[in-house]
């Protein structure tokens, strides 16, 4: 691209996706200006910058969460360890985006006769990209040269159509951070039964019945044939935690043993329990059915009081009402708090 004035200055060709903006600070009074829109990316937490649960997991239950929405699972016994990892200042992929942290696959001990070891994010409702052509991109690097598969899937929920599928690829990676993306065509909808709980899964497949160690950051889903620069689902760190807590809500996750930590205050209703009700600071997709928790305990203000079981009373998508149930110790109608007794935590769950 050429402009004309008192000498004629050529604007080099930009990056697929980027944009064409006036800039009285350069001489050619334009520049390219990568797709930084957010929203474009239906992957949440495609940086793996939230990770409420923990930063390591060994289960290899199909199922288990890892970082904020991302789950999987494997077979074939041997040892599998996702964990967060944390980028050297300057190190992160891409630049003009300094990512934080990034989710490491590591098999130590190779295993036998597995058939799966998966890590999949499920986007909420089959109808995302229904009928449209996308790109999937993410980086990427490993121990040494290993294959990753990269599948999609329309799920249609309970009482809906049977699965469908859209062409995935396989990738080849390298020992250095790169990125590999591909183009796809998201099968249309027309004539199925959507049910609930429908989502569009998208999986990465890992080698079998190997040792290896992956690393992954920066996945990215958007509409159109174009890999445009990676942003996160809402651009914003508040609002990617806001994304991640309309599936799940976590309290007491900092890592603290510190005894006068105290959380939410209730009520005793008896000499055995108190009913407390937990606001959620995001609207939750649904209203979720069992509480999480570990290492709680009560206190009242003249002492600590041991808890024999945490129950689930009720819930909206806003709130949940849970009991602290004691042997004894509680003084009726007196205010109580749910504290700490080790690492401790309280967690709601809506995810698909």
């Amino acid at each position: 691209l050429y402009t004309y004035g008192t000498a004629d200055t050529r604007l080099a060709v930009g990056s697929n996706g980027d944009t064409l903006v006036a800039d009285s600070s350069t001489t050619t009074g334009l520049r390219w200006q990568g797709d930084w829109n957010t929203g474009k990316n239906k992957i949440i937490n495609g940086d793996f910058g939230i990770w409420q649960r923990g930063t390591s997991f060994t289960s290899q239950t199909f199922g288990t969460y890892y970082a904020d929405r991302w789950c999987g699972g494997a077979d074939g016994g041997g040892t599998r360890t996702i964990s967060q990892q944390t980028f050297t200042p300057g190190t992160a992929p891409v630049a003009g985006y300094e990512g934080t942290f990034f989710l490491r696959n590591a098999r130590s001990v190779a295993g036998s006769g597995s058939t799966f070891d998966v890590i999949e994010q499920r986007v909420e409702d089959v109808r995302t990209f229904a009928g449209q052509t996308i790109t999937f991109s993410f980086w990427a690097k490993a121990d040494a040269t290993r294959s990753v598969s990269v599948a999609i899937e329309q799920i249609y929920g309970s009482g809906g159509s049977a699965t469908t599928t859209a062409p995935g690829s396989t990738f080849s990676l390298t020992t250095s951070w790169a990125r590999y993306s591909f183009t796809t065509s998201i099968p249309s909808i027309s004539g199925k039964t959507i049910g609930t709980n429908s989502y569009l899964n998208l999986r990465f497949t890992f080698p079998l019945n190997a040792t290896f160690t992956i690393d992954i950051w920066g996945v990215q889903a958007e509409a159109g044939s174009v890999a445009t620069p990676f942003t996160t689902a809402t651009g914003t760190l508040a609002g990617e935690l806001a994304a991640c807590q309309r599936y799940y809500f976590r309290i007491g996750s900092d890592g603290s043993t510190s005894s006068s930590r105290v959380y939410p205050l209730g009520m005793a209703i008896s000499t055995t329990e108190v009913q407390v009700s937990i606001p959620f600071t995001q609207k939750m997709r649904k209203e979720p059915t069992a509480v999480e928790y570990a290492n709680l305990r009560a206190y009242d203000g003249a002492g600590f009081i041991t808890l024999t079981s945490v129950t689930f009373g009720d819930a909206s998508t806003s709130y949940a009402i849970i009991s602290l149930n004691a042997s004894s110790g509680f003084t009726q109608y007196r205010p109580t708090f749910i504290a700490n007794n080790g690492t401790a935590h309280i967690a709601f769950s809506a995810e698909l």
